[in-house]
């Protein structure tokens, strides 16, 4: 766990530690970075570093997941338009280079560790899941998907979704070099809302329920 006993944590040394992490990973990239670096570029005493955080494994990804925790779902009153703003929120972190530096670093670390695998997940994959149940939860209200029927498989609708937003734009952006565009994002969107609109046959509820692949259009934002 992070959190240490001893003197209170203070928010701005968290803030000004998170921020130095990834303002040295952009610089010197994962195998340049030292707690040492970190704690001279924030300010703070080494000490400080380890009583918040155990290794460096745990600081990068803490240093990611508070960029993570920024994206918000909207509320536009439509399940396309919110799907479509959060994607485009979501490119725009990717854009970012201390984002673009850090997610790649962890997953190629993460890939022959697995502590640093279970972390990335609780600490940035399982908290950004709020995104679709928060989402769901008002297109249902809306009437525009079916509401939940309390079965194994609705509730993995939430993974899924989760897995196909983050892989289809973690994989565009990153992988293929491509721009994350409106019109691309609209494209998306509509592939998960012809999804999750079809109850028990869409996304979550079975081997047949995804349906598709990727689907979009490249261009500049």
């Amino acid at each position: 766990m992070m959190a240490r006993t001893g003197r209170p944590r203070s928010a701005e040394a968290d803030a000004a530690i998170l921020d130095a992490t990834r303002e040295a990973l952009v610089e010197q990239g994962w195998g340049g970075l030292t707690m040492a670096d970190v704690a001279a570029r924030a300010g703070v005493a080494k000490t400080t570093l380890y009583r918040r955080w155990a290794n460096r494994n745990e600081l990068v990804v803490d240093a990611l997941g508070a960029l993570f925790d920024e994206l918000r779902m909207p509320d536009h009153g439509t399940l396309a338009a919110d799907i479509e703003d959060v994607v485009l929120q979501f490119a725009a972190l990717l854009d970012r280079p201390e984002v673009r530096t850090a997610l790649m670093a962890v997953i190629a670390e993460s890939s022959h560790d697995d502590g640093l695998r279970r972390r990335v997940r609780t600490a940035i994959v399982d908290r950004q899941k709020r995104l679709v149940v928060l989402g769901r939860h008002r297109a249902q209200r809306r009437g525009e998907i079916p509401p939940d029927d309390g079965t194994a498989a609705t509730r993995a609708q939430v993974d899924l979704v989760f897995d196909v937003v983050a892989g289809a734009v973690v994989h565009r952006i990153l992988v293929s070099g491509e721009r994350v565009d409106a019109a691309w994002a609209a494209a998306l969107s509509g592939l998960l809302r012809e999804g999750l609109a079809g109850g028990r046959g869409g996304l979550g509820s079975g081997r047949e329920g995804l349906g598709g692949g990727r689907g979009g259009q490249a261009g500049g934002r």
